[in-house]
């Protein structure tokens, strides 16, 4: 009898986990089946989204161009055409959409000026869409016709030094069962941008009118490593945090403020009164954002709703309104829409900081600080001394009466200032408002002829949006709703009234008529005047109105006799 010795369990054990090793394999080798995922799959609907609300793209020198705005409106300059060059980078490293940051900008400068229009006209193949491809059959087949720029943008991304300055420290302890090490390093990087402004119709750089600035990009980093031994284990640890400056948020500043540059020293503004507001200033958001977080939620929302009632957005009361409250959500969503930022209702960091940017100014030690925030809860958020803010802007203090809404009424045509017209002379106005409205316009002439402008056939739907001049007519529509041109001899003029809501059923019979139609009963400006506030009350409405005389043609002048 043969004795044949056990095999060792262990064995055994290793001939179980290499039959599973073997199943597994050969289960790995068969196709998968996708219907099994289809649960695992249906949560990529939801997963797909972000998790933040997109906000505003913002840089310091937002405020500065709508500072610029407002400077080309008071200097009254007629519309310009421009187009830009594509702005290379010879660095290679700041891949950034330059030239529509540029568009952007003159955008931003022309909401309530109508300064400037681009001239959207691609060169280069590799870069034409539809529209380009439509617009050069058009153009061959004579059928359009483009308008020549009077000016153009040229430059380039100059260069971008990476490491000027860098520092990198590193130290670490050791022991027996304890290791420790810390590493901490900073690098600071400086690109350049060079805009010039050009003539277009000579093809020349016109001299003076350029731009050289620089920024300096920053990054930096800290991480601390652990590692250690209990018993026969080891345990580490990485913890770390860096930072890096984008190149986008910093090209876009130094867009801005050439475009702010170039623009003010071609109209002869003084432009860098825009360049020296507070909300230019390099830490003017970053302190903003540690104001915004100090505060528990319900001081920020009070703060808010000050501002919002100060600017007409919420009427006064006694005790803010919850955070959900539809009517603070309705406020605050009308408010972000006049700032151009995505109307979500929230109150938010770029809200918050466009309701109270206004109340901030620098002290006599050149610091931010903040004016007239009062206290409005049990937390309430400290108010420097007068002594701190004396030297800053004057601002109203959060809490004052309620502004009215205000309309900026100004006439466009090409030789500004005019307050005479010849009979039939075209007259092209606009109105701005200070906060979205609805908007009704009259043209009154001395005869005693009044007749609406808008709302009308064409243009059915009265709500303005702010900030954005209202022009009458459509002189940029190819088909306007009406003429506006000087009658008979003597006295004519427009007025406008905006207000909350559309108002036209509580308006009397008589200004509900067509429009463009004289109104049998109303005879004057007055008249519409005392029918506006017999509807909505004296404070129910904002006014403006222009006027100008209508003098008779010209003769014409007599032809050179013939010798």
């Amino acid at each position: 009898m043969n004795h044949r010795p056990p095999r060792p369990a262990g064995l055994a054990h290793l001939g179980v986990l290499g039959l599973a090793a073997v199943v597994l394999l050969a289960g790995c080798a068969m196709p998968m089946d996708a219907r099994r995922d289809k649960a695992f799959q249906s949560h990529a609907h939801v997963a797909d989204r972000p998790n933040n609300r997109p906000v505003r793209s913002v840089s310091s020198f937002s405020e500065s161009l709508a500072c610029m705005d407002r400077m080309l409106r008071a200097a009254e300059l007629p519309t310009t055409l421009v187009t830009s060059k594509q702005i290379p980078d010879y660095s290679g490293k700041m891949p950034v959409a330059t030239k529509d940051m540029i568009i952007t900008a003159l955008s931003q400068m022309s909401r309530t000026s109508n300064a400037f229009r681009y001239v959207d006209y691609e060169v280069e193949l590799a870069r034409q869409d539809t529209v380009q491809t439509l617009t050069t059959i058009l153009l061959n087949n004579n059928q359009l016709q483009l308008q020549r720029p009077g000016l153009y943008f040229s430059g380039a991304i100059s260069y971008l030094d990476q490491n000027v300055l860098s520092g990198h420290a590193d130290f670490g302890t050791s022991a027996s069962r304890l290791e420790t090490g810390y590493s901490r390093s900073r690098n600071a990087a400086l690109v350049a941008l060079e805009l010039h402004l050009g003539d277009f119709r000579t093809r020349t750089l016109i001299p003076g009118l350029d731009s050289a600035n620089e920024v300096i990009i920053g990054t930096g980093g800290e991480g601390l490593d652990l590692a250690g031994r209990i018993g026969s284990y080891g345990v580490q640890f990485t913890i770390g945090r860096d930072y890096t400056q984008g190149a986008g948020a910093a090209m876009r500043t130094l867009v801005e403020l050439a475009t702010i540059e170039l623009v003010g020293k071609w109209a002869r503004v003084p432009y860098w009164q825009c360049l020296t507001l507070d909300q230019a200033h390099p830490e003017f958001q970053r302190t903003m954002r540690d104001w915004y977080e100090e505060g528990a939620a319900q001081t920020r929302s009070a703060l808010v709703q000050q501002s919002l009632v100060m600017q007409g957005y919420l009427p006064a009361q006694a005790q803010p309104l919850p955070l959900q409250s539809p009517q603070l959500r309705e406020a605050l969503a009308r408010f972000q829409t006049d700032r151009g930022m995505p109307a979500s209702g929230e109150l938010n960091f770029p809200t918050y900081e466009k309701a109270l940017g206004g109340f901030v100014g620098l002290d006599a030690q050149g610091h931010l600080a903040r004016i007239g925030w009062a206290p409005t809860s049990s937390t309430p958020l400290p108010v420097p001394p007068a002594s701190e803010v004396a030297s800053a802007h004057p601002v109203q203090p959060l809490g004052s009466p309620p502004e009215p809404r205000r309309i900026d009424m100004q006439i466009e045509n090409v030789m500004t200032g005019r307050d005479a017209f010849e009979a039939g002379e075209q007259i092209f106005l606009s109105a701005t408002v200070s906060r979205a409205s609805f908007l009704y316009c009259y043209m009154w002439e001395e005869r005693g002829v009044v007749m609406r402008l808008t709302p009308n056939d064409v243009n059915s739907a009265s709500a303005v949006p702010a900030g954005i001049a209202a022009r009458l007519p459509d002189w940029m529509s190819p088909s306007p709703a009406f003429v506006l041109d000087g009658g008979g001899p003597g006295r004519q003029g427009v007025v406008c009234y905006a207000t909350e809501d559309e108002v036209t059923d509580q308006l009397p019979e008589a200004l509900r008529g067509p429009a463009l139609e004289p109104i049998a009963s109303v005879r004057s400006a007055a008249a519409v005047d005392d029918a506006f506030t017999q509807a909505l009350g004296a404070e129910g409405f904002g006014r403006a109105a222009l006027q100008w005389t209508v003098a008779p043609p010209r003769p014409a002048a007599a032809a050179a006799p013939r010798r």
